[in-house]
């Protein structure tokens, strides 16, 4: 199944930062025969409409997916399913913790089994750099969601539903990156930085919506895709967001890490590298999956944001947040 063709698409969160860019890019590109945006939050949803968002093929669903019975009414007819659905700001889940349960783990068991039971086709999970080796509650949580969405196909067998996770880094543009607060921070001279060491690896929101369409297209079901993207310094990215200003170190904050890992040493034995991606293939897997073809990591290879091979300068970074939308909600 291609996904240009007369298909039916439900995103979760579609309200978010990720959700809305792929209802627009969804429009123009895939023109599906229905397009459902299911989030929690009504005034969201009216903001879209009153943005453009209102092409005949939409429909809004109020729900939570903590709510099982709502999101099996809510895919009922549904081809592709978008989890965009989380709670992703780590001081908020750890302040929270069995909210972020609730939602990241026990959403995305709901998800899955209304996902069966509804007969969907394929169902495509955002995850994050921070499920691999986690130190906070939302990443760990994540991780959880990986494991229960690549064996979602042992339970929907051969020929049921696919399931299949993405994984990137920060994505500019999203109200949970550290970019809104350093252009905020701009206004008054002095930007915090908690250790000028920090790492991280960043794509814009249209190269994540890129990915996403492409694995969609290409996923076998079981499989975690990996994207390569560039790495920046924290510095380099508040040198690009607020030139000439004074930088003040707070201190790395509890469960946030110096360098991200999109990709472990364990992981890159079952992994299958690819030109442009990686793709984690299941270590066990009960439905038949059908394996990648390419070559194998390095022994004692991962992907780490501070040995990353690419690199993004601050004119690029300029660039890249030129072209990104600061002001979509997250």
């Amino acid at each position: 199944m291609s996904i240009d063709e007369n298909l039916s698409i439900l995103v979760t969160g579609g309200t978010g930062s990720f959700g809305k860019k792929f209802v627009e890019m969804a429009l123009k590109g895939i023109r599906p025969r229905k397009l459902i945006v299911f989030s929690r939050d009504e005034l969201k949803q009216h903001e879209m409409r009153t943005e453009g968002f209102n092409d005949k093929c939409m429909r809004y669903f109020i729900g939570d997916v903590r709510d099982r019975e709502r999101l099996r009414r809510a895919m009922n007819g549904v081809d592709i399913v978008i989890h965009a659905a989380a709670l992703k700001h780590v001081s908020a889940c750890e302040y929270n913790p069995i909210e972020a349960i609730q939602t990241n783990i026990i959403g995305a068991q709901n998800v899955i089994n209304a996902a069966i039971d509804a007969g969907v086709k394929k169902v495509l999970a955002l995850s994050t750099d921070k499920a691999v080796n986690p130190v906070n509650l939302y990443g760990a949580s994540k991780l959880c969601a990986e494991k229960l969405f690549v064996q979602g196909n042992a339970y929907s067998g051969s020929g049921g539903t696919l399931f299949s996770c993405v994984r990137y880094g920060n994505v500019m543009g999203s109200r949970g990156s550290v970019v809104p607060i350093f252009r905020k921070q701009s206004r008054t001279g002095t930007v915090t930085i908690t250790d000028e060491r920090m790492t991280r690896f960043w794509l814009t929101i249209e190269q994540g919506v890129n990915f996403v369409l492409r694995c969609l297209k290409d996923m076998h079901g079981g499989e975690i895709f990996v994207p390569r993207i560039p790495s920046a310094k924290l510095t380099d990215l508040a040198d690009a967001v607020a030139p000439g200003c004074k930088k003040t170190v707070t201190g790395i904050r509890a469960g946030e890490k110096l360098h991200e890992c999109l990709l472990s040493e364990d992981e890159a034995r079952h992994t299958v590298e690819l030109p442009d991606m990686f793709v984690i293939e299941p270590e066990e897997d009960s439905w038949g999956f059908d394996h990648w073809k390419g070559s194998r990591p390095k022994e004692n290879w991962r992907y780490n944001s501070d040995t990353n091979t690419e690199w993004l300068t601050q004119q690029q970074l300029l660039k890249l947040l030129q072209t990104s939308e600061p002001s979509a909600a997250c």
